[in-house]
């Protein structure tokens, strides 16, 4: 049984107005033992108007009290999901050394698709639907895939990868144009890198949520990903409501056993903790 959500959003971030100990309250009623708050921090994410960003200082003192109030009650750890952009690599390994996070998600959230005037790039969410305006799905799926396996390449500040294929949330016919087959030389160069790093590969319920007939990555992903040796496995729901903690996880439970996981993993002061499922 999974006992853990590792991703989650609160008011932090600029796509939630959840308060966190709402958030803390529903995973105790659902029985967990384990939460990561790990909100959005995407530098020079402008998309959506305000910078996707927060203030660290202020979050960690919210969170610390609340690891407090909930003492015995239920495992807060304070995460954060970062949006990877391979120019911020110096400007994130800064950050993630003044705050003692335990647990660092690396996300490719904004893909580079296209150049101003000026012959700068410039950046998109698959969110906001420009990166299709003038590709097809294969083509903005395989750009993102490109775009993932070059942050991978670059980073080394995080502990696991998150939501990859979630691009094909947004596809024009989403899931009919994306196979494992299709993209495997890029998917399978990501995978082999996150593996020689020590890198975790999440398991992210948000796929399901938007009505795909897969969690993020698709078991194919997660096959493959065993079968080259993988074994840090994180979970979460990306919930930005209190409601969709722990989303589906039951059935999360049954893609992993069935793609051959035995554990899943937390951390803790960015030490993985493997967990089994029983």
């Amino acid at each position: 049984m999974i006992q853990a959500d590792v991703h989650m959003h609160t008011r932090f971030s600029t796509d939630s107005e959840a308060c966190p100990r709402d958030m803390a309250d529903e995973a105790v009623r659902r029985g967990l033992k384990t939460i990561c708050f790990t909100d959005h921090f995407d530098k020079d994410d402008l998309e959506w108007g305000e910078e996707g960003i927060f203030d660290v200082d202020a979050y960690f003192a919210e969170m610390q009290e609340l690891q407090k109030e909930y003492a015995g009650k239920l495992n807060i750890r304070i995460g954060i999901e970062l949006g990877l952009r391979t120019y911020l690599k110096e400007y994130y390994e800064e950050l993630m050394k003044k705050y003692p996070f335990d647990f660092i998600i690396g996300s490719v959230h904004n893909v580079p698709y296209k150049k101003d005037a000026g012959g700068n790039l410039v950046y998109t969410d698959p969110a906001a639907e420009k990166l299709f305006a003038d590709r097809t799905d294969k083509e903005a799926y395989r750009l993102m895939m490109e775009t993932t396996l070059e942050n991978v390449k670059t980073f080394d500040c995080f502990q696991t990868l998150g939501h990859l294929d979630y691009v094909v949330r947004y596809g024009k016919t989403r899931k009919k144009e994306y196979s494992y087959a299709e993209f495997s030389d890029i998917i399978d160069e990501i995978l082999k890198l996150l593996i020689e790093k020590e890198k975790g590969l999440e398991v992210n319920a948000a796929g399901l949520k938007y009505g795909l007939p897969f969690a993020h990555p698709h078991p194919d992903i997660l096959k493959r990903y065993r079968k080259l040796g993988g074994e840090i496995i994180t979970i979460g729901a990306d919930a930005h409501k209190p409601e969709h903690i722990a989303y589906d996880f039951s059935r999360v439970e049954e893609i992993l056993k069935a793609c051959g996981f035995k554990y899943y993993t937390e951390f803790s002061k960015q030490k993985p903790v493997f967990k089994q499922l029983i």
